[in-house]
């Protein structure tokens, strides 16, 4: 399959549920599964992607069986191409960015559509989709950029997880030192 052009992911409540899940998805649609694992707090998280009618479905079809297990999902047509290096933890930091900006939400989901969000609005460089695990279940996004590109990409990621009511905090750091970005390459 070449990249993705879509992401669909679903965070579930239940461990056992998101095996069963998993597997409808795969055969609902012609997807590729990005991310699927047990993370912190006992939950599980499926991140796939594909064409859009196929991540559609794949969704569609999960939702249908999850019932009450379902945390948080969502569908990102036309995702940012940066997403996907970040959440495969691939991408670098700018050298000497003007800027640093972090989000940080309650669910892995929601820190995905606001990665997207955030890359969309704003000439910023997503370098780090970290979900859930060692986070208590928590999401974080981390990326850098000018002053004005940081300040925007972070508004625009806030505002997608604050439609969800999950936005923990966000942050822009004028100048960081090189150490801050140390920490998680």
């Amino acid at each position: 399959m070449a990249i993705p052009k879509s992401i669909g992911a679903i965070e579930l409540s239940s461990i056992a549920i998101g095996y069963q899940i998993e597997d409808a998805m795969l055969k609902a649609g012609a997807v590729k599964i990005l991310v699927a694992r047990t993370i912190c707090s006992g939950k599980y998280l499926i991140v796939l992607g594909g064409h859009v009618g196929d991540v559609n479905s794949a969704i569609r079809a999960g939702l249908a069986e999850a019932g009450e297990a379902i945390i948080d999902h969502v569908v990102i047509p036309n995702v940012h191409e940066s997403v996907f290096a970040a959440l495969g933890q691939s991408a670098m930091p700018d050298a000497n960015p003007q800027a640093f900006g972090a989000l940080e939400s309650f669910s892995g989901a929601s820190i995905i559509a606001a990665a997207d969000a955030a890359a969309k609005a704003a000439g910023v460089n997503v370098y780090r989709i970290h979900v859930a695990m060692a986070l208590g279940g928590k999401g974080l996004c981390l990326m850098t950029g000018t002053l004005p590109d940081c300040t925007a990409a972070v508004r625009a990621g806030a505002k997608e997880i604050e439609s969800r009511g999950l936005l923990v905090n966000k942050v822009v750091i004028a100048n960081p030192a090189a150490e801050l970005l140390a920490d998680y390459i």
